[in-house]
């Protein structure tokens, strides 16, 4: 992947997603433990990039569908 996605967790138990050097999401409670667990259950690094861009709730917007013909 040419521009990845990361992650950290904060102290008081955030979650920032950073694309690029910018974050583009915090998440906490509930959403970080789910995307947290959800990250250490990945086998590979693109599963985890795939669980980060799920994350962003900037994913599958509808325009990724090829031609039907």
């Amino acid at each position: 992947m040419d521009d990845p996605f990361s992650f950290r967790e904060t102290k008081a138990g955030e979650l920032l997603v950073s694309r690029g050097g910018r974050v583009v999401v915090t998440l906490g409670g509930a959403a970080a433990s789910r995307v947290l667990r959800a990250l250490d259950a990945a086998s590979t690094d693109d599963e985890q990039q795939l669980v980060l861009a799920k994350s962003t709730g900037n994913y599958k917007r509808g325009n990724e569908r090829g031609r039907e013909r």
